[in-house]
């Protein structure tokens, strides 16, 4: 605090009573006036410049020693152009900053750089509340659940976008578009929001159901983790009881009736999804997700995609790359294969040539050329772990640069040849080839491109009910454009068609590539 004071100008050698007085002066103008209109800045330009005039010669024209000697109206533009979290230290150092930090100016400019609060704050004056308190009760407390989330529902997973909406923070639930309409937007509902009516501290509303907001309560379980309750669950309730809500709840995530679906274990899957994610009544844990990191030399821009998967309708999946691989983890899931497991992964070093698009019709032409990379890829896998097993027991024989070397050439060799295949399904990309699903693959979406810039080798993951028995079969990545890309299961005979979530998400990116890596490891773990 010493230093604080000589640094500030504290204490009766610096006669601070006297510039006190004049100070309280000068701020008996609106303490909320914005720091950025012209009178303002005409009041600083002049208190710095003397208004026009020529500075004295001798002492007086000396250069201020201490910010308590600059006028208060440059103190509020300082102050307010510094991080929130610094400004309570600040307030701790004098009576004189603690005053200037009552400045509503300051706050509102805070809630509008770090939150993007942009509107006009001074008409929560009628009910009492100060920018201050957005600031600190609102903004700042609930600020550890902005970004993405994801809900445990079971094996059916979700995506939740908590944002700062005007003076709100509200979660909104994202919903891929009705099957099978995989370029259409996504859809979104809100299931809580948070706001201050009152000076005490925030509101907490749950938004689900069909009744209006009602009573709500967030608990923040640690930095990466929170969970919702309604305190009114009756407000879920409809009075048609569970045919009508389910009826509601159909038309809402289906886009159509109970007796348009004709397929009768689709409509076991419906039904059995409506009865497991409604007996959780918005009292769910959440735990964050983030965006995956991009570099340069990816083949497409990672991020969130919506994919077909048959009979369990569309479905949210995260694309990533991790050198030589790609994969494709599922945000939301079914009771094949849940959320959080990766549904494809492919194999970038191997790219797969298609033959011409008459024997592209034949499936048993298009699984020939996959089984024998397959194959390809198999011998390599077994070749680089005998390499390693005899790196191994030359290291233990004292011997280890003898059988390094060779173990280095090979690779150096697998890399060259790799690289190659890789460059020369880059230059083939330039020019798109024709594409057509070969006979007997089904695919929920007819309307897919008829041209392709690429193949790679893959594998994809199925299980049965229950993620049972779960192996990974092989398959063909399909890259359509920038924005689409297409999966053929061999083994289902089936096609999922993938298109890219054009949603600018905030507060989702990954603080580093680890924080990410080990996201993908517990969000996996939450299922396996």
């Amino acid at each position: 605090m010493a230093v604080c004071a000589r640094l500030c100008g504290v204490g009766p050698a610096r006669g601070c009573r006297r510039r006190g007085a004049q100070r309280e002066q000068r701020q008996e103008g609106p303490a909320d006036s914005e720091p950025d209109t012209d009178s303002e800045e005409e009041r600083i330009e002049g208190a710095r410049l003397g208004q026009g005039e020529a500075p004295a010669p001798g002492p007086a024209a000396r250069a201020p020693l201490s910010l308590l000697e600059l006028p208060p109206e440059l103190l509020v533009q300082i102050f307010g152009s510094l991080p929130g979290t610094d400004l309570p230290s600040l307030a701790r150092v004098c009576s004189t900053f603690r005053r200037i930090l009552r400045t509503d100016t300051i706050w509102r400019r805070r809630c509008r750089e770090e939150y993007g609060v942009c509107e006009n704050l001074r008409k929560l004056e009628i009910t009492g509340v100060s920018c201050r308190d957005v600031y600190a009760k609102l903004l700042h407390r609930y600020r550890h659940i902005l970004g993405l989330w994801q809900p445990d529902i079971g094996p059916y997973g979700g995506l939740l976008n908590v944002v700062v909406d005007g003076l709100f923070i509200i979660g909104w639930m994202y919903l891929p578009p009705h099957d099978p309409h995989v370029d259409d937007p996504m859809r979104f509902k809100p299931l809580f929001r948070i706001h201050l009516m009152e000076r005490k501290s925030a509101t907490v509303e749950c938004m689900y159901g069909h009744k209006g907001p009602h009573n709500g309560h967030i608990q923040i379980v640690k930095k990466d983790e929170f969970s919702t309750k309604c305190n009114q669950t009756d407000h879920h309730r409809m009075s048609g009881g569970r045919q009508e809500e389910f009826r509601t709840w159909l038309r809402e995530e289906w886009g159509r009736t109970l007796e348009d679906i004709f397929h009768e274990h689709m409509q076991e899957l419906i039904l059995m999804k409506f009865i497991y994610t409604s007996q959780y009544d918005n009292c769910l844990t959440y735990r964050r997700i983030y965006l995956p990191p991009s570099n340069a030399d990816d083949l497409l821009k990672p991020g969130l995609f919506k994919g077909t998967y048959g009979s369990h309708g569309l479905e949210i999946v995260m694309l990533s790359f991790h050198g030589k691989k790609a994969k494709g983890t599922k945000i939301t899931g079914d009771p094949n294969i849940p959320a959080g497991q990766q549904t494809v992964e492919i194999d970038l070093a191997h790219p797969i040539q298609l033959p011409d698009i008459e024997n592209l019709c034949n499936f048993n032409e298009l699984s020939r050329i996959v089984l024998e990379v397959q194959e390809q890829v198999r011998r390599e896998q077994q070749e680089e772990e005998e390499g390693q097993d005899e790196e191994e027991g030359g290291s233990r024989q004292g011997d280890s640069q003898q059988v390094e070397q060779p173990v280095q050439r090979d690779d150096a060799g697998a890399e060259g040849t790799e690289a190659a295949g890789v460059a020369a399904a880059q230059e083939s990309a330039l020019t798109s080839q024709p594409f057509v699903l070969p006979v007997g693959v089904i695919s929920r979406n007819e309307d897919y491109p008829r041209t392709c810039r690429m193949c790679f080798y893959g594998t994809g993951l199925i299980a049965g009910h229950g993620f049972t028995s779960p192996e990974r079969t092989p398959g063909i990545f399909i890259l359509f454009d920038d924005d689409r890309f297409g999966f053929i299961w061999l083994e289902l005979k089936s096609f999922s068609l993938y298109s890219r979530i054009k949603v600018s998400f905030q507060n989702a990116e990954a603080p580093s590539r680890e924080a990410f890596d080990e996201m993908l490891k517990n969000i996996q773990s939450m299922t396996t």
